[in-house]
């Protein structure tokens, strides 16, 4: 008899988490919709690292191609290279970034990756929805990714874990902003006297 109230028990764990990962799906299958409408959008950002360090900026989505400027410098990817233009230095790096070069840059990173090598689970917050998302290859780099979404599945809070280290990015000012390509493309004249460096 014990073992058969296990098993129930077992099963029911197991189906209420399969409930909360299909629920967790959906929930982001949404987000990605609104982020990803076709003609783009934009955002205000702070990241901070829990060093008390922070950095805010903007940044537009259009597809998987971005661009964010923040006091430091800008960052244009068109979903194949990045440029990075650093004020202080006054360089921009040409480069390749990998998933976690990205998801330093863009808190959005996160919908290009959710559908697998993840776990997802979920619950409600509010009006909204906190998803958790973890690794389930030792070959992702952000072995914890945790989305707080809107009741408009906007997301509002992206929390990444990268080694031993947690990073916190705050999203607010969502809108639906058609972009132009070249917004995404840098060019001379965007920093004029930069000095350019390739690094592929």
């Amino acid at each position: 008899m014990r073992k058969i109230i296990t098993l129930v028990l077992l099963a029911m764990v197991l189906a209420v988490h399969a409930q909360s990962s299909a629920q967790a799906r959906k929930v982001l299958d949404k987000v990605a919709a609104v982020v990803g409408r076709p003609g783009g959008v934009s955002a205000q950002f702070t990241i901070s690292t829990g060093k008390s360090q922070s950095l805010s900026g903007s940044i537009a989505i259009k597809g998987r191609k971005f661009y964010a400027s923040t006091r430091r410098g800008k960052v244009w990817y068109d979903g194949r290279t990045q440029w990075s233009y650093l004020k202080a230095t006054n360089e921009v790096n040409i480069s390749s970034p990998t998933e976690a070069q990205q998801a330093r840059v863009n808190p959005y990173q996160f919908l290009s990756v959710y559908k697998s090598g993840y776990r997802l689970s979920m619950k409600r917050s509010g009006r909204g929805y906190v998803v958790t998302m973890n690794a389930t290859s030792k070959a992702r780099a952000m072995k914890t990714i945790i989305v707080t979404v809107s009741s408009r599945y906007v997301p509002v809070k992206v929390q990444c874990q990268q080694g031993g280290r947690w990073t916190t990015i705050n999203l607010s000012h969502f809108q639906a902003k058609n972009q132009s390509d070249a917004t995404f493309r840098f060019s001379k004249n965007k920093c004029p006297g930069a000095e350019v460096i390739d690094l592929r």
